[in-house]
């Protein structure tokens, strides 16, 4: 059977229809786009959780604070820590992170410009939910468009991210090196993604739904779509 999974959309979403088109019309799984106010019924029907990307209410006060306080996002909190998987892409990280649901915070870019393009990004682990499909080093090529894509966590965290394994992915050249030149945004250690603990809780800046086709990359790869073949494969393991 497909998998079934729910989009959560807040004002200020802008790339829900992206990451519906690809989990419906490439992937072949069953999807509800929802309005946040109108989850009225339960979240545990679902197979995953889907958090996209966009401006939630402006990026007013902080990117992501405003929607991560929403009543809808208690109840995704819960679920989460009972091991239902949650994904956020770029503004649904933002969501992540402030809902603490993942450490760390997401700033303005070091360049102080909005920053739209295809970035390299180097696997670091396939014990996520969203890289069970990967191996430790893998090279995926996936665009970003993010203004506040910066990952910071102070020095204790960065030691607890490496140590427990959660940093999912890392921008890098295209030799696989994390190189300052190779990070869009100035974030600490060249982060892109990380998990929780557990690994059901994942989010990352770029955007794989914008990657799922071939004919959507300079490359003519689809390595987007390997992120949503990992959920898929974590979700049979699940069952």
């Amino acid at each position: 059977m497909p998998m079934k999974v729910i989009v959560i959309q807040f004002s200020g979403s802008t790339c829900d229809r992206d990451l519906v088109y690809a989990m419906r019309e490439i992937m072949g799984w069953e999807v509800d786009l929802v309005w946040y106010k109108e989850v009225t019924h339960k979240l545990d029907n679902y197979d995953a959780i889907f958090l996209p990307g966009g401006f939630t209410y402006g990026d007013y006060l902080r990117a992501g604070v405003i929607a991560a306080y929403t009543p809808v996002m208690q109840e995704v909190k819960t679920l989460a820590k009972e091991g239902m998987p949650v994904f956020g892409i770029c503004n649904g990280f933002q969501i992540l992170v402030e809902s603490q649901l993942l450490p760390g915070a997401l700033i303005g870019n070091d360049t102080l410009r909005f920053s739209c393009k295809w970035v390299n990004l180097r696997v670091e682990t396939s014990r996520s939910a969203a890289t069970k499909l990967g191996v430790k080093g893998d090279l995926w090529r996936i665009p970003i468009a993010h203004g506040e894509g910066r990952y910071f966590i102070d020095e204790k965290g960065l030691k607890e991210l490496i140590d427990n394994d959660q940093i999912v992915w890392r921008y890098v050249n295209e030799h696989s090196e994390p190189t300052k030149e190779s990070n869009p945004n100035g974030s600490i250690d060249n982060i892109a993604g990380i998990c929780n603990l557990e690994g059901n809780v994942v989010g990352l800046m770029p955007h794989p739904e914008r990657a799922a086709e071939s004919i959507l990359s300079p490359w003519e790869t689809d390595h987007g779509r390997l992120y949503f073949k990992s959920i898929e494969n974590f979700h049979r393991e699940m069952m």
